[in-house]
C-alpha cells in the first residue's frame, strides 16, 4: 500500500479513458471523469438511500429490536450501568435510540439511525476503493454494497451492526490513507473512528487488531531501522485504548462470562466460514462462488502493484474468519457480528475489474461490474419488501387476540420473549393474565398456581437456546396441542 504518490496519481488519471482527439492533459483528466464519478456515486447514493427507507417500518420487531427498545427507554446512566453488569452489547448505539425516542417509538423511529449509517456508508467504501486503488474500485465496491441483501438487510433493523459498520469503514479509510502517506492527522482518526467502532459492537476489537497487526507487518523493516517509525501506528493505538478504556475493562469481564460454558445457539466450526461467506455474499450459493473468484482474481491483481494492500485484503478476510472459527465453541458466532467484512471483501472483488480490460474498454468493465452487483442482488430484492423477514409479533399478536378470552392465559417462552409479545399485544385490552416461563419447571409451577386456567403458550425457537436440557419443549409436548405458527412463531393451549 506504500505506493509512490506520484504513481498513485498516474494509476488515477488513467482510471477513466479520455475521449479519442480530446485533450491528455492531467488537469481536463481530472475534469472529466471526476464529474461522471460524483454523478455515479450520488446516483448509486440515491438508490441505496431509497432501497434502505423503503417499507422501513413493515416487518415488525423482533426480539433483539425489542430489547433494544427497551434498553432505550432507560436513562443513559442506567444505560452504561446495564453494560458494566452484563450487557453483552456497548452502550452507544443505545445512548443514540434513546435520544431518537422523542420522536416516539415506532418500527420507523427505532429503525430510522441504522438506515442513515447504512445510507453514509456508501460513499465512505467509495472513498476506501478510490485510495485503495482508483475510482472505478470506488465505484464498483459502493455499487455491490448498495445492493448488498446482507447490508440492506441490517440497515433496516433496530441494532447496532450498520452503524458500527460505517464507523468501522471510516477508520479503514483513513488507516488506508495512513498506510500511505503516514500523516499523523489519518493514524489518530483511524484510532478515533475505530474506538467509536468498538463503543458500537464488542466484536468491532476483532478488524481493529488485524488493522494494527497490518501495520506492525508491514512496517517491519521500517521499524527494525529506526523505532520512531513506529510512533504513528503507537499514537493511533494510543488513542483507541484511551478512548475506550472504560469499555475495554468491562469487556474483558463479558468476554470471561461469555465464554465459561459452551454456546446455545449461533454457528460452529466451519459453518462459521461456510455460512458468513453465505450471507454476505447475499444469501446465494450461485453468486458465493463467483465473488469468492473475484476477490481472490482481484487480490492477485492487488499483488502485482501493491503488496502491502493485497497482504490487507487477506489479512481483514481470513484472520476475522479464523478467529471467529476458534471462538466459535467457547462464545455465539453470528454472521452479522462479521459485517465489518463487507468493504474489504467488495473492494477485492472490485479489484478484478482489470481482468476484463483486454475484453472490453474501462468504462464498460466497470459497467459490467455494477450490472453484476444489480443482478446479484436482485433475486433477494424480489421478495424482501413483500415476505416478513422477521417473526411477525404484530401479525400473530393479532392473531392471538382473536382466541383468547378474558382469564385465559398467556404464557411466553423463553421468558424474554415477552419484549416483542408486549410490543403488540396488550393483556390489559384482552382481560388475559400474561407471565412468562423457560423450562419444564416454570411451567409446571404456573399450572400449579392457575389450576384449570385456559393456557395459551406463544414459544420460539428460542426455547432450545434458553433451555438446552429441552424441559420445556418436552413440557408443552406432553401437556399440550399445537394450534398454529406464524412466521416462526408457534401457539399451543392446554385443555381446560
Amino acid at each position: 500500500m506504500k505506493v509512490p504518490r506520484r504513481q498513485k496519481t498516474q494509476h488515477r488519471d488513467a482510471e477513466t479513458p479520455v475521449p479519442d482527439g480530446a485533450s491528455d492533459s492531467r488537469e481536463s483528466a481530472k475534469t472529466r471523469h471526476g464529474v461522471p464519478a460524483f454523478w455515479i456515486l450520488a446516483g448509486l447514493t440515491g438508490i441505496g438511500a431509497l432501497l434502505r427507507l423503503y417499507n422501513l417500518g413493515g416487518n415488525s420487531l423482533w426480539l433483539d429490536e425489542a430489547a433494544t427498545l427497551a434498553f432505550a427507554r432507560q436513562s443513559l446512566a442506567r444505560i452504561w450501568e446495564s453494560t458494566a453488569t452484563g450487557e453483552f452489547n456497548p452502550p452507544l448505539f443505545y445512548w443514540l435510540e434513546h435520544g431518537m425516542l422523542v420522536f416516539g417509538e415506532s418500527e420507523f423511529v427505532l429503525r430510522l439511525l441504522p438506515a442513515l449509517f447504512g445510507i453514509l456508508t456508501i460513499p465512505v467504501v467509495y472513498y476506501i476503493g478510490t485510495e485503495f486503488r482508483d475510482r472505478n474500485v470506488g465505484l464498483i465496491a459502493a455499487a455491490l454494497l448498495v445492493f448488498s441483501p446482507f447490508h440492506i438487510f441490517y440497515s433496516q433493523e433496530a441494532r447496532a451492526y450498520a452503524p458500527m459498520l460505517f464507523f468501522f469503514s471510516l477508520a479503514l479509510l483513513f488507516y488506508v490513507r495512513a498506510s500511505r502517506a503516514n500523516e499523523t492527522r489519518s493514524w489518530v482518526l483511524f484510532g478515533v473512528f475505530s474506538a467509536v467502532a468498538f463503543w458500537m459492537h464488542f466484536y468491532a476489537i476483532v478488524p481493529v487488531a488485524v488493522l494494527v497487526l497490518h501495520a506492525l507487518v508491514t512496517r517491519a523493516g521500517e521499524i527494525r531501522k529506526d523505532v520512531r517509525n513506529a510512533r504513528n501506528p503507537a499514537l493511533a493505538l494510543a488513542v483507541f485504548v484511551v478512548a475506550t478504556l472504560p469499555l475495554l475493562i468491562v469487556t474483558m469481564n463479558l468476554f470471561f462470562v461469555r465464554t465459561s460454558s459452551a454456546p446455545t445457539f449461533g454457528m460452529q466450526k466451519l459453518d462459521v466460514i461456510y455460512l458468513t461467506l453465505f450471507q454476505v455474499s447475499g444469501f446465494s450459493d450461485l453468486i458465493l462462488v463467483p465473488f469468492i473468484l473475484l476477490f481472490l482474481i482481484g487480490v492477485a491483481y492487488a499483488w502485482r502493484e501493491d503488496r502491502a494492500g493485497a497482504l490487507l485484503l487477506v489479512f481483514m478476510m481470513v484472520l476475522p474468519l479464523a478467529a471467529s472459527l476458534l471462538l466459535s465453541s467457547k462464545m455465539p458466532m453470528i454472521p452479522r457480528y462479521l459485517i465489518y467484512l463487507l468493504p474489504v471483501y467488495f473492494i477485492g472483488i472490485a479489484s478484478a475489474y482489470p481482468a476484463l480490460l483486454a475484453l472490453v474498454r474501462e468504462r464498460w468493465a466497470v459497467c459490467l461490474f455494477i450490472a453484476a452487483a444489480v443482478i446479484a442482488g436482485a433475486p433477494f430484492l424480489a421478495t424482501y419488501y413483500t415476505i416478513p423477514q422477521k417473526n411477525d409479533w404484530r401479525g400473530f399478536s393479532a392473531e392471538l387476540g382473536g382466541m383468547t378470552g378474558e382469564g385465559d392465559l398467556v404464557v411466553a417462552l423463553p421468558s424474554y420473549m415477552t419484549l416483542p409479545l408486549d410490543y403488540y399485544y396488550s393483556n390489559a385490552t384482552d382481560g388475559t393474565i400474561e407471565l412468562a416461563a423457560t423450562t419444564g419447571d416454570d411451567l409446571e409451577a404456573v399450572r400449579d398456581r392457575y389450576p384449570g386456567r385456559r393456557a395459551f403458550y406463544v414459544a420460539t425457537a428460542d426455547i432450545f437456546a434458553a433451555d438446552p436440557s429441552g424441559s420445556a419443549a418436552g413440557w408443552l409436548e406432553e401437556n399440550t396441542r399445537a394450534v398454529g405458527q406464524h412466521t416462526g412463531i408457534r401457539l399451543f393451549v392446554s385443555p381446560r
